[in-house]
C-alpha cells in the first residue's frame, strides 16, 4: 500500500510540476489543442496543394521613441528604400512579389509615412491595414477611432476595399498588445468586452491578430480559421468559435485567421529545449528550414478544402534590430526555399497574398469555389486603388 501511495504522489509531483512549467509561458492555454492536432490524421488531398503565404507586420515607426521624427523617418525609409530590392528578386507562381502587409497603428499616423508605403502598395509590394493600442477604452470611442481612421487611409492613401453591396470601408485588424476582445488579465491594454462586435460594425471583415504565445490572451482554439461570437459584458470570445467550412453558412460576427503555433524539436533553446512555434520572424527568431516546413505541415485550412494551405506569419518591422532579417538575407532565403519547396507545380504551387486576398480565398473556399485559388484574390472585396507618392 505505501509504494502504491509513493507511486501516486510521484506522478503528482511530475504532472504538477509539468503544469507549473507550461504555466510560466501559458502554454497550458494551448499546449492540449496542439497534441490533440498532432495526433489527428491529416485529410487527404489530390493534386498540389496550394501554398497561401502572407506576411503580416505590426508597422510602429515610434517604437518606444514617440518624440523622434527623424527616427521615424529613418525607419519607415528603409522599407521604402530596400523592401523593392529585396522582393524584386522572387515571384510566386502567379507572377507577384511577395507581400508585405503594413498593419499600421492609428495613434501613430502620420501623412508622410503612409503616402510611402501606399506608394510601395501601388508598386504590388503589398497592402494596409488597420493595428491599433489602446487602454482603458470604450465602444463608442473605439467605434470613432476606428472608422476615422478607416475613412483616413482610405481617403488619402487609396489604402482598404469597399464592402461591394454597402459601400461601408472594410479593414483587416491586428490589436496591440494582443489583447483583442479585452482578452489580457485584468483588461489590459483594451477595456472594451465585446470588442468583436464594434469590429463587426465598424467594418472589420478579418482579425489576424493570432497566435501570440507565450501571452496568456492566447486562444485555446489554434491553427485554425474559424468564427467567433461576440458576448455582450463578457471577453475573449474569440477562445473557441465554429470553423469556417465549405458549403457552410458564415456563423458569428468576425473570421479570425491565425498563423501556425506548436513545438519545434527541430529549433532548440540554448538549454536545448524546443523552441515554441509562434510565427513570429525576427533577428531572435529567423525563418530557418525547420520552421518553414513546419507552417506548411500546420495546414491551416477551409474545413473540406485542405488542399489550400494558408500560412500567416507576423513581425514589428519598425525595430531596427530585426530590419537586417526583415529585409536582408534571411527574408531572401525564407522567399528562395519557398519557391524552390513549395512551388514545383506538381505537389505545391506558391501563391503570395496579402491579408484581404486571404479572405477573399477563405470566403471562396466556403462558398465551395475549388480549383486555383489565384483567381479568387478579389472574390468579395477588390483590391485598393493605393497612391504613388508624388
Amino acid at each position: 500500500m505505501t509504494m502504491v501511495l509513493l507511486f501516486v504522489l510521484l506522478i503528482t509531483l511530475i504532472l504538477a510540476a509539468v503544469y507549473f512549467v507550461l504555466k510560466q509561458k501559458n502554454m497550458h492555454n494551448w499546449i492540449g489543442a496542439y497534441l490533440w492536432q498532432c495526433l489527428k490524421p491529416k485529410p487527404k488531398v489530390k493534386g498540389p496543394k496550394h501554398i497561401l503565404f502572407c506576411f503580416v507586420d505590426h508597422f510602429e515607426p515610434q517604437w518606444k521613441n514617440k518624440n523622434d521624427i527623424e527616427l521615424e523617418r529613418a525607419r519607415v525609409d528603409r522599407w521604402y528604400n530596400d523592401y523593392p530590392k529585396m522582393a524584386e528578386k522572387h515571384r510566386d507562381a502567379d507572377g507577384h512579389y511577395p507581400k508585405h502587409v503594413f498593419f499600421y497603428p492609428e495613434e501613430e499616423y502620420r501623412h508622410e509615412h503612409l503616402a510611402k508605403l501606399s506608394d510601395l502598395c501601388a508598386r504590388g509590394f503589398g497592402e494596409i491595414e488597420i493595428h491599433l493600442h489602446h487602454e482603458d477604452d470604450t465602444a463608442e470611442n473605439l467605434s470613432n477611432t476606428l472608422t476615422g481612421f478607416a475613412k483616413v487611409l482610405h481617403e488619402q492613401h487609396g489604402a482598404l476595399p469597399l464592402n461591394p453591396t454597402t459601400r461601408q470601408i472594410q479593414y483587416a485588424f491586428i490589436h496591440g498588445n494582443w489583447s483583442l476582445d479585452n482578452s489580457l488579465p485584468d483588461g489590459k491594454h483594451c477595456g472594451v468586452n465585446n470588442e468583436l462586435k464594434v469590429l463587426k460594425e465598424t467594418g472589420c471583415y478579418i482579425d489576424m491578430t493570432l497566435p501570440c504565445a507565450p501571452s496568456p490572451a492566447q486562444t485555446s482554439k489554434i491553427n485554425s480559421i474559424y468564427y467567433a461570437t461576440g458576448q455582450d459584458g463578457k471577453c475573449k470570445s474569440h477562445n473557441n468559435g465554429i470553423d469556417v467550412e465549405v458549403n457552410k453558412t458564415a456563423t458569428g460576427d468576425l473570421m479570425i485567421l491565425q498563423g501556425p503555433i506548436g513545438l519545434n524539436f527541430e529549433w532548440r533553446t540554448p538549454s536545448g529545449m524546443p523552441h515554441i512555434e509562434n510565427s513570429d520572424v525576427r533577428k531572435t527568431a529567423p525563418p530557418l528550414k525547420s520552421r518553414i516546413d513546419q507552417w506548411v505541415n500546420s495546414n491551416i485550412h477551409v474545413k473540406g478544402r485542405p488542399e489550400w494551405v494558408f500560412i500567416k506569419v507576423h513581425t514589428h518591422g519598425a525595430q531596427e534590430g530585426d530590419m537586417n532579417t526583415l529585409l536582408g538575407e534571411p527574408r531572401d532565403f525564407l522567399h528562395s526555399y519557398l519557391e524552390t519547396q513549395y512551388n514545383d507545380g506538381e505537389e505545391y504551387i506558391l501563391h503570395y497574398v496579402s491579408a484581404r486576398e486571404m479572405y477573399n480565398i477563405a470566403k471562396a473556399a466556403e462558398a465551395d469555389m475549388s480549383g486555383n485559388p489565384n483567381k479568387y484574390r478579389d472574390f468579395i472585396l477588390a483590391k485598393p486603388s493605393f497612391k504613388l507618392n508624388s
